[in-house]
């Protein structure tokens, strides 16, 4: 991932504007008063899905968090680039391209994956899989439809089944151990790292194989589950199992559940309800967090009941990702998922699951049931509240003052006053005591905390999350045509030409939403425009340093280019239409919000939002004809 893939995956666009821009939710988008231009009523939109923002008053400009910082501050793209760098905690080092003997090595990895996935498929349907097809058909009532689209599987009970076979495949020792299909024993040799045991594909959010879960048959083996080794694809504390099918719907939704286990995420979307991801047993993890940030900020923790149990609520974070990792509990930690929630600026609540059920069990008996206890997750600090208080004698002064003694902590960790004293007054009333008495138990802890300092444990910094961001339909589409340009930056002047053949204006950097193509895009038009060099020569030399990954990543994304340049010239023209069109219709549904606003609030802007969507209207017209006239030219050439 390019440091500026990094950048953006670390910073959120909408909390950046809304450092400057008061916000609220306007359906999937946010709105706000310009900070560029004085203004009473708000023109200005921010768009948490594609991440950019964009100004339908006197601005009438937009763009991502680069241009964003630059015009607020009036900076440059590099000065841009090392504010956000040092803001989202991400080192701008000089460029090291993957070597192309690395990227061939994680292609093959990923290939045998992919074959692994057939494999386990394979063996789900022989006789030495039947017990593993009755269990998962018998035990979690999972119908054929949903086997085949988690693709389940089945790992043989013998030690050298996968080995042997891939061998004859043609892949080497060496692929099947980073791949992590086998493991090596103490004695020595190779062995399957995975038999008897279910399979579970795990992909990334792009739906790419990363690695495998597993888990027993034989109540009499250990561990219950059992996930791929970290190899150079799998890293399970950065993937959400199940993400690559949730995406979707948790964006529709506008709320993420999280569950323990991988059947628990199967059975709730075999049941309708598909926004259900899990961290795989691993302690829930900051990483994972903000990767599910980028599709929601509204997020429920649907816990099995033995890990939302009062044992687990207060556990600490570093603690708990210690010793949940080698355990099959997920990790449950009130004070750490708070800090989350502040530094995320998410909303997070936990649904406790009743009688002793796991969600899957819960929405084979009632789906209602799930729905409803979704729709009621309560907050942290109440669910701790009530998680300490639960089968205990509340009149009990001792019990009493236990429970104040842990949730006081948990409170006083809030950022927000305003809530702080509301869970104060909850606290007190759950108690049936005075608020006074909360409140001077929150001075007590504070003066022993002034009187008596205690040291601190050295804090554990984690290593940045490799998270690559989901690219936009729009993002895509730039990035192929820079990735021709890049290589065949001639083409740019004919498809200029064919562009203004079709009455339509030539190539510039604003069709670009996002400010690091717009730079590339620049650069290409320079490269034709001077004299001194060959367009070729002058790219490679003045290509900026923190734009080299972007640029090989770009590069190996484009594949190998058509030969013919009418074909590529036709190719880039269909894709100026896309992006164009694209960007109009994104306005324009923007522009609705903003007219419906004016009307209700007797602006007299309404006026001329609804001159402005005519206009947009008629720029796809023109675009959509001009999409038919270069067909028809094709044809006839």
């Amino acid at each position: 991932m390019s440091q500026i893939d990094e950048i953006k995956s670390r910073i959120d666009i909408v909390d950046l504007v809304g450092e400057t821009v008061k916000l609220r939710r306007t359906g999937k988008n946010y709105s706000g008063l310009c900070p560029f231009h004085h203004e009473k009523t708000p023109s200005f939109i921010v768009s948490p899905d594609r991440q950019t923002w964009r100004c339908f008053g006197q601005c009438n400009e937009g763009g991502d968090v680069f241009k964003f910082v630059m015009k607020k501050e009036g900076w440059d793209f590099k000065e841009a680039l090392n504010f956000l760098a040092d803001r989202a905690g991400v080192k701008l080092e000089s460029f090291k391209p993957q070597p192309p003997e690395e990227k061939e090595a994680h292609e093959r990895l990923r290939s045998l994956l992919d074959e692994a996935v057939l494999f386990f498929r394979h063996y789900l349907s022989t006789p030495a899989g039947k017990h593993a097809l009755d269990y998962i058909r018998e035990k979690r009532n999972l119908t054929e439809a949903t086997l085949e689209t988690w693709g389940l599987g089945y790992a043989p009970a013998g030690w050298d089944v996968a080995l042997k076979y891939f061998r004859e495949k043609g892949y080497t020792d060496q692929d099947l151990f980073e791949a992590g299909l086998v493991t090596q024993r103490e004695s020595g040799g190779l062995v399957d790292r995975f038999h008897n045991r279910l399979m579970f594909p795990i992909r990334d959010e792009n739906g790419k194989m990363t690695g495998f879960g597993a888990r027993i048959l034989d109540p009499n083996d250990f561990p219950k589950f059992m996930n791929s080794p970290e190899t150079p694809l799998f890293s399970k504390s950065k993937l959400l199992f199940g993400l690559d099918r949730a995406r979707k719907p948790i964006r529709t939704a506008n709320q993420a559940v999280i569950v323990e286990g991988y059947l628990d995420v199967i059975a709730v979307h075999q049941a309708g309800f598909e926004n259900v991801v899990s961290p795989m047993g691993t302690a829930l993890t900051e990483d994972q967090l903000r990767l599910l940030k980028r599709f929601t900020r509204r997020i429920v923790l649907a816990l099995d009941p033995d890990a939302a149990g009062r044992q687990a609520v207060l556990r600490g974070l570093e603690a708990a990702r210690q010793s949940l990792d080698r355990s099959d509990e997920l990790g449950f930690d009130a004070r750490g998922l708070l800090r989350h929630e502040a530094r995320l600026q998410a909303d997070l609540r936990v649904a406790s699951m009743p009688d002793d059920l796991d969600p899957d069990e819960i929405v084979q008996r009632d789906p209602e049931q799930w729905k409803s206890l979704i729709e009621n997750a309560r907050p942290i600090v109440i669910h701790v509240m009530e998680a300490l208080g639960s089968g205990r004698d509340l009149e009990d002064a001792k019990v009493k003052s236990e429970i104040v003694s842990q949730v006081l902590p948990i409170i006083e960790d809030l950022p927000n006053p305003i809530e702080r004293d509301t869970y104060r007054q909850r606290l007190a009333r759950f108690l049936k005591v005075d608020e006074r008495s909360v409140t001077g138990a929150t001075a007590r802890s504070a003066r022993t905390r002034r009187t008596r300092p205690q040291a601190e444990a050295p804090v554990q910094k984690t290593a940045p999350a490799e998270v690559k961001p989901a690219r936009t339909a729009s993002q895509r589409i730039e990035g192929h045509i820079l990735s021709v340009l890049l290589r065949r930056p001639d083409l740019l002047y004919r498809l200029d030409r064919a562009l203004q053949e079709s009455s339509l204006s030539r190539m510039a950097p604003e069709d670009f939403g996002y400010t690091d193509h717009q730079v590339l895009f620049r650069l290409v038009r320079q490269s034709l425009e001077q004299d001194a060099h060959d367009a070729d020569q002058y790219l490679r030399e003045n290509i900026p340093a923190a734009l080299e990954a972007l640029v090989e990543d770009l590069l190996a994304r484009g594949g190998e280019l058509d030969p013919l340049d009418d074909r590529l010239l036709d190719d880039l023209f269909r894709s100026v239409v896309k992006i164009r069109r694209n960007a109009l219709t994104e306005e324009i549904s923007q522009l609705h919000f903003l007219q419906q606003e004016a009307q209700q609030s007797g602006d007299l802007r309404v006026e001329s939002y609804k001159e402005m969507v005519q206009q947009y209207s008629l720029h796809i017209r023109n675009l959509d004809q001009a999409h038919i006239k270069q067909n028809g030219r094709r044809k006839e050439g």
